[in-house]
C-alpha cells in the first residue's frame, strides 16, 4: 500500500510531517503517530495512527498514494472500478494483472503497483492525481542524497500478510525506495 507507520523513516515520512505541520526530521516516531491519529479522528478517519491511502487522500497527499497487491481501502476500489473488475477494495493477483494490462496500453512500466502515473490516466483519479502530483512524487536529488534506497514494506492485517521486499522494488525515481525501517 504502501503505508506509514511508527519505526519508518524516509523522504515520504518528512513530506507527511511537513503537511501536518510537526517537526520534519523524517523519522516516524511518537510524535507523528499522536499527530496522524489526531488528523485521522478530525477527518472522519479509522483512527490507527497509520498513514496509507486513505489518509493521503484526506490530507491531499497523492503524490505518497502507492497501491499494489495487498493493498485495501476505498482508493482500491475507484481503480478497480475504473479497471472495469470486480471492485471489491482488495488489491490482489487479478488487480495487479488488471493494472499491468492498463499499464502496458498507456505505455507505462508495466510494473502492477499503481502510484501517481498510473491513477493520472484513470478517470477517477485524473482531477487530483495530475501531472503537478506525478513530479512531486519523484524524489528529489536533495532527498536521495540523503536516504538510502530500501526495499518496499510488508503489509499485515485485513486478509492476507504480503511481504515486501527486494523482488519488488519501488517504482523507479519513486520516494517510495527512500524508507528505512520496513523490517525493524
Amino acid at each position: 500500500m504502501s503505508i506509514l507507520k511508527r519505526g519508518l523513516k524516509g523522504v515520504p515520512v518528512k513530506r507527511l510531517q511537513e503537511s501536518l505541520g510537526i517537526g520534519a526530521d523524517g523519522d516516524f516516531g511518537p510524535g507523528t503517530e499522536r499527530a496522524v491519529k489526531e488528523f485521522q479522528k478530525a477527518n472522519g478517519l479509522v483512527v490507527d495512527g497509520i498513514a496509507g491511502p486513505d489518509t493521503f487522500t484526506a490530507m491531499g497527499l497523492h503524490e505518497l498514494v502507492l497501491l499494489r497487491v495487498g493493498s485495501r481501502g476505498e482508493a482500491v476500489k475507484k481503480m478497480q472500478a475504473d479497471l472495469g473488475i470486480d471492485a471489491d477494495g482488495r488489491f490482489g493477483p487479478g488487480t495487479k494483472k488488471a493494472v499491468m494490462t492498463f499499464q502496458e496500453a498507456n505505455g507505462l512500466v508495466a510494473d502492477g503497483m499503481a502510484g501517481p502515473a498510473t491513477l493520472s490516466k484513470m478517470a477517477s483519479f485524473a482531477d487530483v492525481v495530475t501531472p503537478e502530483t506525478v513530479a512531486r512524487a519523484e524524489v528529489s536529488e536533495a532527498e536521495a542524497a540523503d536516504w538510502e534506497v530500501g526495499p518496499l514494506p510488508q503489509i499485515e492485517g485485513g486478509w492476507e500478510p504480503v511481504k515486501g521486499g527486494m523482488d519488488e522494488p519501488a517504482p523507479t525515481k519513486s520516494m517510495w525506495g527512500r524508507v528505512k525501517g520496513w523490517f525493524g
